[in-house]
């Protein structure tokens, strides 16, 4: 009996057995640094000084909401998300319907223009900072024999923030075109075959069929380059690290320089988790309308 019951059991808890590993790994690599940073954002604890960690409270959370920096910061990448997202939205939709139809040489061209999502982040910035140089960069070369003049792309506060959106929306349109050319793929022709013998034109059967239909794909694109935005720091640090002064600094570029520049670790924490609560609030928003879209 007792040689049944090990038996029993040994077949029930098998497979547990098999995964907690991974289980442990996943628990000590996600859950574990969000609870220690949520812990450790209601403490005041400055490594520069070498003060030893005490409880603060909500201290941490206040001092953020009154500090201007970091509200520049969050004006500097709500504009980006908006203005950057935006652009790559449109830009990609624009492609994807390109793409969409029969030409000569279309394979090639698509390749060509998904080149740019392969590049890591640091080349492209590397490679438009040599760009947008304002001495030797072919952008104010080729402007000044336009008669447009020259342009100080990067050292401009006016400028710098855009150059970057620029730069980003170069490098990841293509993955839009691409999230939106495989749902425009997946759209039925005889759809648009019934919306011609009804006597739609192209405007009519875009909004009426291919927008409805597209929705999915929409949000799909729109949360992953949303949050993806939002994250925005290779470029930032590559091309102006945060300046001219603090104009093109955002979220995660002012949560670097306080904890890997000030050390201020808790207040870190604080900014990290606003973020994270940023995030949430939109992928959420994105998900209701969604759902209210399908309904």
């Amino acid at each position: 009996m007792r040689s049944k019951l090990a038996y029993i059991a040994s077949e029930n808890f098998a497979p547990y057995l098999f995964v907690l590993p991974v289980v442990i790994f996943l628990l000590l690599m996600t859950v574990f640094p969000l609870v220690y940073s949520l812990f450790l954002s209601f403490n005041e604890w400055n490594l520069a000084f070498g003060t030893p960690r005490h409880f603060v409270g909500g201290q941490n959370y206040l001092k953020l909401f009154n500090d201007p920096r970091f509200w520049n910061a969050m004006l500097n990448t709500g504009y980006k998300v908006l203005i950057g997202v935006g652009i790559q939205f449109l830009l990609g939709l624009g492609l994807a319907i390109l793409f969409n139809r029969k030409f000569p040489g279309k394979g090639i061209l698509l390749a060509i223009f998904i080149l740019p999502s392969i590049l890591a982040p640091v080349v492209a910035a590397t490679t438009f900072r040599m760009i947008y140089n304002y001495s030797y960069g072919p952008l104010n070369f080729i402007l000044d024999k336009l008669g447009i003049g020259t342009f100080n792309w990067l050292g401009s506060s006016a400028l710098a923030l855009p150059s970057i959106i620029a730069v980003d929306s170069w490098q990841w349109t293509p993955f839009m075109m691409l999230v939106l050319l495989a749902g425009l793929q997946s759209i039925p022709v005889e759809y648009y075959e019934a919306a011609r013998v009804d006597g739609a034109d192209r405007f009519q059967a875009f909004f009426r069929i291919t927008l409805p239909l597209l929705r999915r794909s929409i949000a799909i694109a729109l949360i992953i380059r949303i949050m993806d935005a939002v994250k925005l720091f290779d470029l930032v640090y590559v091309l102006t690290n945060g300046g001219p002064g603090n104009s093109s600094e955002t979220i995660p570029f002012y949560t670097y320089l306080s904890g890997f520049k000030h050390f201020r670790m808790g207040y870190t924490a604080a900014m990290s988790y606003i973020q994270l609560i940023f995030l949430i609030i939109m992928a959420q928003l994105f998900l209701r309308i969604w759902k209210q879209g399908e309904a």
